[in-house]
C-alpha cells in the first residue's frame, strides 16, 4: 500500500511539473527541438497501423507519421495534452488523446496496437517505475508488434560528459528528465519484449531501441 501510494504521489508531482512547464515548453525546448525535428519524419517512416505514442508532450511527432495510421496518444499531463490537442487538428487521420499514466494505462486495452513509438519519457520516469511501465508496454503490444524509443543517456567521451553534467540540473528541474535512467537494462529484463536493435542518432547520447513484442 505504501509503495503504491508512494509511486502515487510521484506520478502527481510530475504532472505537477509538466503542467507548469506546458506553458513554456517549446519555447524552453526550441535549441534542441532543430536537431529533433530533423530525426522525426526517419524515425516514423515505417511505423504503420494501431500506434500508441507514450508521452506524447505538445504533439511535435504528429505530422511525421502516415496519414493512414490510427493514432492514440496519452501523456500524464492535461496541459501536455491541451497543447497536444491544437497540433492534432493538422493530422488527416486524428489523433486519439488520453490523459494516462504510463505505468498503469488503465483506459488502454491489451494486445491491441502494432507500434508503441516514445521519445523522451524513460529517461523522465524514476529508474524504480519503469518496469512498471515496460510491463504496460508488454501488455498493450500485440504479439509481433514493434517498439521504437529514443532515450538520453550519458556520453562516453569527457567533454560531452562534462557538458551535460552541467546542464544535467537544468534539465532535471524543468523537465524531470536524467542522463543516468537505466531503460535499456530494464527492457533487457523483460521475457516478451526482444530488442532487435539498439544505435545513437547522434554521438553516443541519443539512443535508439527498437524491438518487438514475443
Amino acid at each position: 500500500m505504501n509503495d503504491a501510494r508512494n509511486i502515487s504521489e510521484e506520478n502527481q508531482r510530475l504532472e505537477a511539473k509538466y503542467n507548469i512547464t506546458a506553458w513554456l515548453y517549446d519555447v524552453l525546448d526550441y535549441p534542441w527541438e532543430r536537431q529533433y525535428r530533423r530525426w522525426r519524419p526517419e524515425l516514423l517512416r515505417d511505423v504503420r497501423n494501431r500506434v500508441l505514442e507514450v508521452g506524447v508532450g505538445t504533439g511535435r511527432n504528429f505530422i511525421h507519421y502516415d496519414p493512414r495510421v490510427e493514432l492514440t496518444g496519452i501523456d500524464l499531463s492535461r496541459k501536455m495534452l491541451e497543447k497536444a490537442k491544437g497540433r492534432s487538428k493538422h493530422v488527416p487521420g486524428g489523433v486519439t488523446l488520453v490523459h494516462e499514466d504510463a505505468t498503469t494505462m488503465a483506459s488502454i486495452p491489451s494486445d491491441h496496437f502494432d507500434w508503441l513509438v516514445s521519445f523522451f519519457l524513460c529517461c523522465v520516469m524514476p529508474d524504480r517505475l519503469q518496469p512498471l511501465a515496460i510491463r504496460q508496454f508488454e501488455r498493450v503490444l500485440k504479439p509481433g508488434g514493434r517498439f521504437r524509443l529514443l532515450e538520453m543517456v550519458y556520453s562516453k567521451d569527457p567533454k560531452l560528459r562534462k557538458r551535460q553534467e552541467f546542464f544535467a540540473p537544468f534539465v532535471e528541474k524543468v523537465y524531470g528528465a536524467r542522463f543516468d535512467r537505466g531503460t535499456l537494462r530494464h527492457i533487457e529484463k523483460s521475457r516478451r519484449l526482444d530488442i532487435t536493435d539498439t544505435y545513437f542518432i547522434k554521438k553516443d547520447i541519443y539512443l535508439i531501441i527498437e524491438g518487438t513484442h514475443l
